[in-house]
C-alpha cells in the first residue's frame, strides 16, 4: 500500500483535462484503488483533480463513505438533508414512513449536491415527534432511478459550477432505513467529516498545483504538514469537542494559506489560477455553522471563568489545589 505522502510527491501529474463529473469520478476511482482509508482516498483524489470543484467531489464522496462504510465504492452518492427551512432538525418535514410493503419517503429536499448525477441519496427524514416535541429523525438510502423520485436541476453556482445541485422530491419512494439516530449518528457527524475530507482533497489539489508550478520545497513541506495534521484527527469520534477544536485550528491555518501563497500563483498555470480565484468561496461555505460548532465545543470544555479572567477547564481545580499544597 502506498504512502499518501510519497504519492503526493512522486505520482505523475495528469495532463488530460477533466471534461465532466463522470470523468472526474473515473479518475478518482483510479486513485481510490491505491488506498484503503477514505481520508487518504480523498487526498489522492484531490491530487488527481484539475480544479477545486472536482477535488471537492473526491472529498465529499469519501466523507460519505467514512460516514456509511457499506456504500459501494463505484456509485456516486449524495446527502439530501436541506429543506426550505434549512437543515436544522426542526426544519425537516420530509417523512420516513413504514408501510405494509416496506419503508417509503415523501417530501422535498431543496438543495442536494450532485443532484441528478447521484445514483443514491442519503435522506434525513422524520418518523414523528417525541414526547418533548423533538423531531425523531432517521437516515435512509433511496435510489434515485425509481418511480416516486423527481430531480430538478438548479442553476450552477458562481463557484465550482461543474458540481450540479438539485431539488429532489420524493413521492412515497422506496427507502432503506439505516440503524441509529438520523441527527446524532448521521447529520451532525457528517458536517465534521465532510469538512475534514473536503479540506484534505483541497490540500491534495494544491500539492498538484505546487508541483506543476515548481513552487518552493518549503511550500510543499507546509502543505504536507497540513495533510499530516488532518490525518491525525480522531475521525472515529467526529462529535468530540477536542476534535472540533483541533479542526478549528486547522481551518484557521488553511484560511491564512491563500495570502501566504498569493505571490506563488504567478508561477501556476493561468487556467488553474483563474479557477482558484473563482472557486475559493467553495471552501468558505457553512462558515457560520462552523463557528457555532466551534463555540459549542469550547463551551463544553470550559466550565467557569477563573477570577484572573483565564478560562477554567476541567482539572484546573485539582492542579490549583496541588500547587497550593506544595
Amino acid at each position: 500500500m502506498d504512502s499518501v505522502f510519497d504519492y503526493l510527491l512522486t505520482a505523475p501529474l495528469y495532463e488530460t483535462p477533466l471534461e465532466s463529473v463522470a470523468d472526474a469520478w473515473a479518475r478518482h476511482r483510479m486513485a481510490a484503488a491505491r488506498f484503503e482509508k477514505p481520508l487518504d482516498v480523498a487526498i489522492a483524489g484531490g491530487f488527481g483533480a484539475d480544479r477545486l470543484g472536482y477535488a471537492f467531489l473526491s472529498g465529499y464522496q469519501e466523507a460519505l463513505r467514512a460516514l456509511v462504510p457499506g456504500l459501494s465504492a463505484e456509485e456516486l452518492v449524495a446527502v439530501a438533508a436541506t429543506e426550505a427551512g434549512g437543515a436544522h432538525p426542526s426544519a425537516i418535514r420530509t417523512e420516513l414512513v413504514e408501510t405494509a410493503g416496506g419503508w417509503t419517503v415523501r417530501g422535498t429536499k431543496s438543495f442536494t449536491t450532485l443532484g441528478i448525477m447521484a445514483r443514491r441519496v442519503l435522506v434525513i427524514a422524520t418518523t414523528g415527534v417525541a414526547a418533548d416535541g423533538r423531531s425523531l429523525l432517521r437516515a435512509a438510502l433511496v435510489d434515485i432511478d425509481q418511480p416516486g423520485v423527481t430531480v430538478t436541476n438548479q442553476p450552477p453556482l458562481p463557484f465550482a459550477p461543474e458540481i450540479p445541485h438539485a431539488t429532489v422530491t420524493f413521492a412515497d419512494a422506496r427507502a432503506q432505513p439505516l440503524p441509529g439516530d438520523g441527527y446524532a449518528d448521521f447529520l451532525k457527524p457528517f458536517r465534521t467529516i465532510e469538512d475534514v475530507h473536503v479540506l484534505a482533497a483541497a490540500l491534495g489539489w494544491l500539492v498538484r498545483v505546487a508541483r506543476a508550478g515548481s513552487w518552493p520545497r518549503s511550500t510543499l513541506q507546509q502543505l504536507l504538514a497540513a495533510v499530516a495534521a488532518l490525518r491525525g484527527l480522531e475521525l472515529d469520534r467526529p462529535t468530540s469537542p477536542g476534535v472540533h477544536i483541533a479542526l478549528g485550528g486547522l481551518l484557521e491555518q488553511f484560511d491564512r494559506l491563500p495570502a501566504e501563497l498569493d505571490s506563488l500563483w504567478r508561477l501556476a498555470d493561468p487556467v488553474d489560477r483563474d479557477r482558484w480565484e473563482r472557486d475559493r468561496p467553495l471552501l468558505g461555505t457553512a462558515g457560520r455553522v462552523r463557528v457555532q460548532r466551534l463555540d459549542a465545543a469550547w463551551r463544553s470544555v470550559v466550565v467557569t471563568a477563573a477570577p484572573d479572567g483565564e478560562a477554567n477547564y476541567p482539572g484546573n481545580g485539582e492542579r490549583a489545589s496541588a500547587k497550593g499544597g506544595s
